[in-house]
Formats: structure tokens, sequence, C-alpha cells
């Protein structure tokens, strides 16, 4: 089976070397330490390597205020705990990650949704849907979104947060792709946009996770809130688990403090560029007129709609039969799905795979055409 569907690293590109150098460093730096309870906000020593890494990219955060969490999805479970009562009102961006609309429907809450792309933001919606509706959060991916794979321009990051301080809205900015960018420029973090440009370190939630760059095994993200809010997260995160695991914390610290992260995002970025192009390469070969594609500048997604209105879901099940997966894109969607959307995930396969997975690809879609025709 060839899968085009997991939103998940490269296996063959974790540094496996520079992790059981930073385990064994831990195991034996930090000794009974390693084994035992912790911090429930995070072990000051990783949270002081990730304040380090946060000022490069423009974002200031003190150490004593950064949430280690159990990975992002944890920090987001925390968020929706902590702000949410049940009938709140959550602004999202539509289609958008899956397990972050699970969060906000077990706490409760109604998902409002809007359209955003690279293109911009239909800000009449969302003026309209704070008019008629008790709104506490609004969550975006702004790099690279999981499914769209789609970066919002400064411009528009500048209005939403404008927007957002007008209608005392938290952001939630959830960053897991931020650092996997291999075409065009940095763009500034809302968080960072939110302090630099209208002086507010109240209005932006960041989040982000070291799943995507160093090891999702090691389930660890981490949290910035803004400072009056800290405790109550890390009251929310205690009464979950109490803390994060230390010897994942211990390894996560000396694994950054080695410096061997940068070299392994040059080498993760090279790799999914390469990859992304292959597979759109294969598409423009097999399914010149039959897949409408969305290319992204970073991250492990491409977006796509069947040309022809199929239905993503019965074109996955022929797929299926010839040894090829992907995700239809309808499970991104709040509302009204787009049954015809897809999200293809080219992270884990190499250029060679691409083209066998678009040519079974294209036997599932002509497969699907004849039974549609004949139907």
């Amino acid at each position: 089976m060839i899968s085009l569907a997991g939103g998940i690293p490269a296996p063959d590109l974790i540094d496996t070397e520079g992790l059981e150098a930073a385990t064994f460093r831990a195991v034996e730096s930090a000794r009974n330490a390693t084994y035992q309870y912790g911090l429930t906000e995070g072990e000051l020593f990783l949270r002081e390597e990730i304040a380090s890494r946060m000022v490069a990219q423009g974002i200031s955060a003190e150490p004593d205020h950064i949430l280690v969490t159990s990975g992002s999805q944890q920090a987001l479970d925390i968020v929706a705990r902590a702000f949410l009562d049940e009938g709140d009102s959550v602004l999202v961006e539509e289609p958008t990650y899956l397990a972050a609309l699970q969060v906000f429907n077990m706490a409760g809450a109604k998902t409002l949704v809007f359209q955003g792309d690279q293109y911009g933001i239909d800000f009449t919606r969302l003026e309209s849907l704070v008019a008629n509706n008790r709104i506490k959060l609004m969550y975006l991916v702004p790099n690279f979104s999981n499914p769209t794979g789609t970066t919002l321009r400064l411009p528009e990051r500048t209005k939403l947060v404008e927007f957002a301080i007008r209608h005392d809205i938290m952001i939630v900015e959830d960053d897991p792709y931020g650092d996997l960018r291999y075409d065009g420029e940095h763009v500034a973090s809302l968080f960072e946009i939110a302090e630099q440009s209208f002086n507010s370190k109240n209005r932006v939630i960041y989040i982000s996770s070291f799943s995507k760059t160093v090891a999702p095994g090691l389930r660890l993200g981490w949290c910035i809130p803004p400072e009056s809010y800290f405790h109550s997260l890390c009251r929310a995160k205690q009464s979950m688990d109490l803390h994060s695991s230390t010897l994942s914390q211990y390894t996560a610290g000396y694994y950054l403090k080695s410096g061997r992260l940068d070299g392994r995002l040059q080498l993760l970025k090279k790799a999914y560029k390469c990859r992304r192009d292959a597979l759109i390469k294969a598409i423009s070969e097999h399914l010149p007129d039959a897949l409408e594609l969305n290319v992204p500048d970073g991250g492990m997604f491409l977006w796509g709609r069947f040309a022809n209105g199929l239905d993503a879901s019965l074109v996955l099940q022929q797929a299926l039969s010839h040894h090829v997966m992907f995700v239809p894109g309808k499970y991104f969607y709040c509302e009204i799905p787009d049954l015809s959307s897809v999200r293809l995930s080219f992270s884990t396969i190499t250029p060679s795979l691409a083209d066998e997975a678009v040519k079974r690809l294209a036997i599932a879609i002509q497969r699907t055409e004849q039974r549609e025709t004949q139907g």
C-alpha cells in the first residue's frame, strides 16, 4: 500500500543518531531527575531552549511563560478547557484541521466558519458572524495549513489581528509546520504582529510542536499564552496529566542544545520540496486534467479537487483496491463539504513511489468514472 494519507514526518528523515545521543546524555546528566515527577509547566532546561528558538523566529517569549505540553494536540485541548463554556463559539477556517474541530466539539462549542487562503479572507462574513454570536476564540493554521497547505499573507494576518483586538477575540495560532518553509519568504507570526504592530501581548496564544520537525514519538509541544492566562492553562494541564514526560523533555532539551536541529531542518526542507515536486510532476503527467491542485510553499500537503466533480470517497474505494490511499477532503469541513476535494501527503514518499502512486490513482479515477457512467 502506498500512502498519501498520513500527515506524519518521513521515518527515514528522523535524526535517530542525534536523538539517541540526546537520550543518553539526558540519562547520564539528569540521572534520577529524568525518571522523577516534573514541573507541570515543563522542565526549565527545555523551556529555555524553546525560548531561544522562538526569539530567533521573531517571537519574544520568556521561559517562565512557556507551557510544555504533550504534543500540540494537548495544547489545543488545554486552551479549549480553559476558555470555552458550553454554547460559546469558535471561528475557524474552512476547511481546517480535523482534530481541532474534534476538540472544540468536545468542549461543547459551536464552530463558525470563514473562508481564508493565500488570496484573502472574507472579512464581511467575519463581521457578520461576530454581530450574531458570542465568540471566544479564533483558530488558525497560518503556515502551510492542514489540509490545504496554504499560507496566510502578511496583510491578511495584520487585518485579522486588528479584527480580533477590536472584537475582543482570542486568536489561537497553531504553527506545527512553520519551520518547514522551502519556497518564498518568512511571514511574521500573528503573535509577533500583535506585539510589534499593535503593542498587544494578550491577544494571541501561540502553539507549536516537535512532532513534525524532531520526532512525534517524543509527544512534546508547547504553548505561549498571554501572561495573564498562563497559570489557568497550567492548572488545566495539571488536571489532565500532571506534566509531560520528563525523559522526553530532557531528550528534546539536549537535542536542541546539540545544535543538530538547524541542519536537520535544512535536510527536511530539501527532501520535502523534492517530494512535493515529484508528486506534482507525476500528477501533471498522469492526471493532467483530472486534478486541480494548490501548490504549497512548505509543509507536507497538496490540496486538490477532482476537476470532473467525482466524489473523492468513491475514488478512494477504488484506490484502496489498487493499493494507494489518500484522505477525502470532506472530513476537514464543518458545514457543507466539498465532496470532490482531496488531501495528498507527500512527506513519506520517494519520487519513484510518487509516480507509482499517481499511476494507481489514475486507474482508480478511471474505474470510478466508468461506474458513475454505468450507474
